[in-house]
């Protein structure tokens, strides 16, 4: 081979060596720039999986109404029973001529209105009867100087508000019989502000519940049929990463615990119900989403040792149902057992319920929220972790 052929043969073999390293710089552009959407890239499929979710949720009508409509029909009956901020009146049938009644003032009678309606009767017989029906509290009626009293033993707690009531009234017409002014008087008021409404309580608590109930129920429900329809085993093969699917669950069901807590407040502070809200009732969305987060670990659990929608349904019946009314969603723990109180603190609801409650309606700030919402990430971090021993990515 002549030194000419090979120049000629090499000189080609030179410039084809230099057009791919020209172009290769471009390509490093080219990949920076794939680079830099990486990032952009990575976070599309949380993005869609929760787009996916939400369509999903708005597609179906049963849906809605049992996790949004469902609640607020509960908040609107409640609302309207307990609307009354007055005390609970006795029923008091006053049979003839009673002058401890009679002789009051109207002052006198607009002061006992607030304890007790007093209703004239001319029958004693059929008086008596409704007391025992409990139509009335306690039969009234004079006897000479004898103010007699009846009432049935079936309420004994009205027995005694009128029994109370009628001594108060019997004493003050003594002590102005004996014209002598009384040594000492008590005036007495209640700890409450009088524009406290039943509402700012009912509120926590039956949003409480909502959220409970859509979180554990939706979360456990949705785990049980991705992995019976082999979709989260699909899932494990596919680029989305498992972090990607938990988020995009999370931020579906953040989404729909906001759009619950902003229906019950917009309903709630209707001049109807007549809703305070305190200064720092902003807190509640820290709060809420701390207690999603918890809620939703509760669900994630009974996802994972359950394997049919039936039996997760019912596990989560099973501990949400008790946990409302453990957690004080529906009524009051303070006149409950000791050992109930102490139950009602391995609850997370329990926190949302008096979280919520302190920051709406008790004018509680950040020093009441900060450890409420610390004991809804404490349980969430243990329940995430059985739950990470329990799960499972197939039924085999």
């Amino acid at each position: 081979m002549s030194i000419e052929e090979t120049t000629t043969r090499t000189a080609p073999a030179e410039t084809a060596g230099t057009g791919p390293s020209e172009r290769k710089k471009p390509a490093r552009k080219a990949g920076s720039g794939r680079k830099d959407s990486a990032g952009d890239e990575r976070l599309s499929p949380v993005r869609e999986l929760s787009r996916a979710m939400i369509l999903s949720v708005l597609r179906d009508k049963g849906t809605i109404f049992f996790l949004l409509i469902f609640p607020i029909l509960f908040l609107l009956l409640f609302g309207t029973l307990f609307k009354s901020t007055a005390t609970s009146h006795i029923k008091v049938a006053q049979v003839g001529d009673v002058r401890v009644l009679d002789s009051l003032t109207k002052d006198q009678q607009k002061q006992l209105s607030k304890a007790a309606a007093i209703s004239k009767v001319s029958n004693e017989s059929d008086a008596l009867e409704k007391v025992r029906k409990g139509d009335f509290d306690a039969l009234v009626e004079q006897e000479g100087g004898t103010v007699v009293l009846r009432y049935s033993a079936a309420d004994p707690v009205k027995g005694a508000s009128a029994r109370a009531t009628l001594n108060a009234l019997l004493e003050q017409a003594n002590l102005a019989a004996t014209g002598r002014p009384a040594t000492y008087t008590l005036k007495a008021s209640q700890v409450e502000d009088q524009a406290i409404k039943p509402i700012q309580y009912l509120t926590p608590g039956l949003m409480g519940w909502a959220i409970a109930s859509s979180a554990v129920f939706s979360t456990s429900l949705t785990l049980v049929t991705l992995r019976r329809k082999k979709i989260l085993q699909r899932m494990r093969l596919s680029p989305i990463r498992a972090w990607e699917v938990v988020a995009a669950r999370i931020s579906m069901t953040m989404l729909m615990a906001l759009t619950q807590t902003a229906l019950f407040l917009l309903v709630a502070t209707l001049p109807y119900f007549g809703l305070q809200l305190t200064g720092n009732w902003w807190l509640v969305v820290p709060l809420v989403m701390c207690g999603t987060l918890s809620l939703m670990s509760l669900g994630l659990f009974i996802g994972s040792v359950t394997k049919t929608e039936e039996s997760a349904g019912g596990l989560a019946q099973l501990l949400v149902l008790p946990m409302s009314f453990l957690s004080g969603s529906f009524f009051s723990l303070d006149n409950a057992p000791g050992w109930v109180k102490a139950i009602s603190y391995l609850m997370p609801l329990r926190y949302l319920v008096k979280g919520s409650e302190a920051v709406l309606s008790r004018g509680g700030g950040v020093l009441e929220a900060l450890p409420t919402m610390g004991g809804m990430l404490a349980f969430t971090a243990v329940v995430t972790a059985l739950t990470l021993r329990f799960f499972k990515w197939n039924d085999t």
